[in-house]
């Protein structure tokens, strides 16, 4: 990922807390020679060593990750920024958040380790609801998915969020993007600026 300077982010705690905050992304890699792409949920490790995800086994892209160098993709709020809010000259952009992790795979299909992969899943989403499902489901169920672990070798994280503009264009850009209901992204904004 071209991450200019002004726009990098290198401190460890920022970054996984992002990456817990948003772990949806996309598991890269390649099947028979051609890019392929999962889009799913992920575990991050308490380490912060590695990311898990399972795949359906049905989904080939898991037959030949295995130790292959993989890139995972995550992005947070994001949103069109209009040349008309610069107090002066500027150009059509994007506001966005985003990391990029590497590393190398491994597949596992044991039923424990994908129960316990499961129930981590389960956890972390069901934990925002008053009456959250626990999981209950028959073993035969776990044979339908393969597991797999990225262990991170590198990240990169860069948070593009007008940094290169003039302080006088931060407010006028945070203000429209209000106005537009972009509150995450507004959040960013005012941390990283103001």
């Amino acid at each position: 990922m071209y991450v200019p300077e002004k726009f990098n982010v290198d401190d460890a705690d920022e970054i996984f807390a992002f990456l817990n905050a948003n772990t949806f992304g996309q598991l890269v890699s390649l099947h028979d020679g051609r890019p392929t792409v999962t889009h799913l949920p992920f575990l991050v490790a308490a380490d912060h060593g590695s990311l898990k995800c399972h795949v359906a086994r049905q989904n080939p892209q898991w037959q030949q990750i295995e130790d292959q160098p993989v890139l995972a993709t995550f992005l947070g709020p994001h949103d069109y920024i209009s040349p008309s809010w610069y107090q002066g000259a500027g150009v059509p952009t994007w506001n966005y958040q985003a990391v990029h992790v590497y590393g190398r795979c491994r597949v596992f299909d044991d039923a424990a380790g994908l129960a316990a992969l499961v129930d981590a899943l389960a956890g972390v989403y069901e934990a925002r609801f008053d009456d959250p499902w626990q999981p209950k489901y028959p073993d035969s169920m776990l044979k339908a998915i393969v597991g797999i672990e990225l262990d991170i070798d590198d990240i990169q994280c860069t948070y593009k969020l007008s940094q290169n503009r003039p302080a006088a264009d931060h407010r006028p850009v945070i203000e429209h993007l209000d106005e537009l209901g972009a509150d995450a992204l507004v959040a960013a904004m005012r941390k990283t600026l103001l």
